[in-house]
């Protein structure tokens, strides 16, 4: 069979309309759009060529939803500013095989500490927590967390260190609040939302909800790592609200995708998303109108930067927002009232990683990634 005739490839142009470079980008492809390729073959059979190079490029399928049909196929390429690349999707040859990936994402449910999930990429790691965690701090119990916020792992390698640092602490408790020279984790998040937690802005108050109470992962590999979280309902003011909240990491991003969907909201309620200011001492730059929010601080002997990204569409007011009870500060993004889904990017950037060096870095990040939100890339699949 001749992989390059009409009927087993198709010719996919992608172009970068925004004003800046774009450097791992993910590209999302409808599997529907090959169903004609694949009807001889399984989707593992299925290559993404650049056709300038025939270099084949590393990929992924994705089933959101659970139903055993693939909803997502993925990959990633680089495109300059105002650039546009042509790429060839057929099936693989005999003795042909797919790449091997170099990197991947991760993520896991951790109960040998009590019960974190946690996820990571070759850049970045997160982690939020569990209902036992919650349940020992309810009953006075040693090893509890209360908190729905998002914890940030500061690691500056990129291979992952998810299960390693775990096992340490495990050996030693307290071990991975140690920089051994992988990185470490000296962020606090108490009751604050830490980077990016959720909660519900009623008149001059924000309510939280409390830990999550089930999760499940949807996917990991080269590319993305998936999964969901549940929480209980909780009181704000006459309502109960409760939150099911989507999350997604790629490879090369220093934000998780956070898609939060609440039920039980009213025309009084807004949600909100936060960055904690901890001692508010670190500097803070709101850039509504483009949807970027940023805190830098210092920690220990290096700084951190904090930033949401979020479409301008969806935000209906920011609040630096400061109190004089802990863990209670924060850059608060507001959505519309009533908003019962928010969309969303949350991360960080730490300068020991290497990956940025001042607030200036960090802010051209944070700028080019919500132009390229704005812009993305176009996408035109042949017949």
């Amino acid at each position: 069979m001749n992989c390059s005739s009409p009927d087993t490839s198709r010719e996919i142009v992608l172009s970068n309309p925004s004003e800046v470079d774009r450097k791992s980008v993910t590209v999302d492809l409808a599997p529907a759009d090959f169903s004609d390729l694949l009807s001889s073959s399984d989707s593992g059979q299925l290559v993404v060529e650049e056709i300038a190079s025939g270099k084949l490029l590393v990929d992924q399928w994705i089933d959101i939803d659970g139903d055993e049909e693939m909803d997502q196929w993925i990959f990633q390429v680089d495109l300059q500013a105002g650039e546009s690349k042509k790429y060839k999707v057929r099936l693989l040859q005999e003795g042909e095989e797919k790449p091997k990936a170099q990197h991947m994402t991760y993520s896991r449910f951790v109960p040998e500490r009590t019960d974190d999930y946690t996820w990571e990429n070759d850049r970045v790691a997160f982690r939020t927590y569990g209902p036992e965690a919650q349940r020992r701090i309810e009953a006075s119990e040693y090893g509890g967390t209360l908190s729905s916020g998002m914890d940030a792992w500061l690691k500056r390698v990129e291979y992952p260190i998810i299960n390693s640092w775990y096992a340490k602490n495990t050996a030693q408790e307290g071990a991975y609040h140690i920089d051994s020279g992988e990185g470490y984790d000296p962020y606090h998040v108490g009751s604050s939302r830490g980077i990016g937690g959720t909660g519900i802005w009623l008149e001059d108050s924000l309510y939280i909800s409390k830990n999550f109470i089930s999760y499940k992962k949807i996917a990991e590999g080269p590319i993305r790592t998936v999964f969901q979280l549940e929480y209980a309902p909780w009181q704000v003011g006459d309502t109960q609200v409760s939150e099911t909240k989507l999350i997604s990491l790629d490879l090369g991003s220093n934000l998780s995708h956070f898609v939060s969907e609440f039920t039980g909201l009213d025309q009084s309620l807004s949600p909100a998303i936060g960055i904690s200011l901890h001692d508010k001492k670190g500097t803070v730059m709101t850039d509504p109108e483009a949807g970027i929010f940023r805190y830098w601080e210092a920690i220990d002997d290096s700084h951190l930067g904090l930033g949401i990204v979020m479409a301008p569409s969806s935000i209906a007011s920011s609040k630096d927002h400061r109190v004089e009870y802990p863990d209670g500060s924060h850059i608060l993004v507001i959505g519309e009232k009533n908003a019962t889904k928010v969309e969303y990017y949350a991360g960080f950037g730490w300068d020991k990683s290497g990956q940025f060096n001042t607030t200036e870095d960090w802010d051209h990040y944070l700028k080019s990634f919500a132009q390229t939100l704005a812009k993305p890339l176009v996408v035109e699949v042949g017949k």
